[in-house]
């Protein structure tokens, strides 16, 4: 595994990260978990990358503008909410330590 870790080039580091603004106007970076596919809709999970901005898994519904750009949208249903991190924990359970 510790060889896997070395092989990443700084690109797909990089890659994994996505920087987006909050209410205020503040950039807040993400680490990228998935992007998982419900009732034909897909959702964006992130993490936020520095610990001052919490560490809740995000949910953002994913809205294409056209082929190349993509604009998400917040999620308020907390019934979809729990769905899909339920999605999220079953597919990743083996990956990640759920409280």
């Amino acid at each position: 595994m510790a060889e896997d870790i070395k092989n990443i080039s700084p690109e797909e580091e990089e890659a994994s990260i996505i920087v987006l603004e909050d209410d205020l106007g503040n950039e807040v970076e993400f680490e990228y978990l998935d992007v998982i596919e419900y009732e034909g809709i897909e959702y964006l999970f992130l993490i936020p990358v520095n610990e001052e901005d919490g560490n809740d898994v995000v949910i953002l519904k994913i809205t294409s503008i056209d082929d190349e750009t993509e604009s998400f949208e917040g999620i308020e249903d907390e019934e979809l909410l729990e769905t899909l991190f339920e999605i999220f924990k079953d597919k990743w359970k083996d990956e990640f330590n759920f409280e």
